[in-house]
């Protein structure tokens, strides 16, 4: 495929103000800044955003309220959450760290044990050397308070459901007691298996509010965010690729998810750079190195037959 680096004097006015010094940088250094992960603001995700900065002022009492962020793989559960752990970042100081946004990770056996392991392997903390649940739980409590955690993000917190139904019972028991100990609030992050997870005991479901992100469909939302992604990307053409018969065709190929159609167009503004085209459109998709989800896994099967 032939390079063609496009010169241009005047910076494109189709752009986000970001994107249009960047469509000025030489064409490897754009493909970088086109392959980099991107925040997109639609409104949904603000919102969810908004709502975790509600949860992260509020005030400390015995029973706070909680989120459970639900959607499916790939739908920008993380980039939320990423977004919202930026705006309170870790301060390192002479008193130590500061953690007001821990986010980790759950375990994908839902033991007590693996949870305060992966606590404190979030935190950045030693594990201590006898991996006994009593001493492992004190200094997880311990230490999220020496760091003042204001909130705890537990994603994949759909694991719950893997271990049988006396543990999934046990570590249902363990989230009530974390957020009545340390009082403060819980976001959990999964798919809609998260939220049977957490309906399947009374008190647990009365303390997280749902928050659902659902698969994108054709409309002024899905037109809305294919417009900011046009913008966003550092193309010297305009990509019209907010019109409904594209809505209809990219959220088809995409499988209305948004990491899937992120992806797509990463790749299509990828070939519209190496080729000269300088804007994503028929050609550019259709030259792009992506498959869908479902042609993903058609090809995978096939291969293991």
């Amino acid at each position: 495929m032939v390079t063609v680096d496009t010169n241009q004097t005047q910076a494109p006015v189709h752009l986000h103000p970001a994107a249009r010094e960047l469509s000025q940088l030489p064409t490897e250094e754009r493909l970088q800044r086109i392959r980099a992960d991107r925040w997109i603001g639609y409104p949904k995700a603000r919102a969810a955003v908004e709502r975790m900065e509600v949860l992260f002022g509020w005030p400390r009492k015995q029973r706070m309220p909680n989120l459970l962020l639900i959607g499916p793989t790939n739908n920008g559960k993380s980039m939320i959450i990423e977004r919202f752990r930026r705006t309170h970042p870790t301060v390192t100081g002479a008193a130590g760290e500061n953690i007001p946004v821990l986010c980790m990770q759950m375990p994908a056996e839902p033991s007590a044990l693996r949870f305060y392991t992966a606590l404190l392997s979030a935190i950045g903390a030693p594990l201590p050397p006898q991996r006994r649940l009593p001493e492992a739980e004190r200094l997880a409590l311990s230490l999220l308070r020496e760091v003042e955690v204001r909130v705890l993000v537990i994603d994949e917190i759909h694991n719950v459901l893997a271990g049988p139904g006396e543990k999934r019972r046990e570590f249902l028991n363990l989230l009530r007691f974390l957020g009545n100990e340390l009082r403060v609030p819980l976001v959990g992050v999964g798919t809609r298996e998260a939220y049977l997870a957490v309906g399947s005991d009374d008190q647990l479901e009365n303390r997280f509010e749902p928050f659902i992100l659902p698969l994108w469909e054709v409309g002024d939302e899905a037109r809305s965010l294919l417009a900011s992604f046009a913008a966003s990307f550092p193309l010297r053409r305009p990509s019209q690729i907010d019109t409904q018969d594209m809505t209809q065709y990219l959220l088809a190929r995409s499988e209305g998810t948004i990491g899937e159609l992120a992806r797509l167009l990463t790749a299509a503004a990828v070939v519209a750079v190496e080729t000269g085209e300088e804007r994503i459109n028929h050609r550019t998709l259709t030259l792009a190195d992506y498959l869908g989800p479902s042609e993903r896994r058609r090809i995978f099967e096939k291969q293991l037959l």
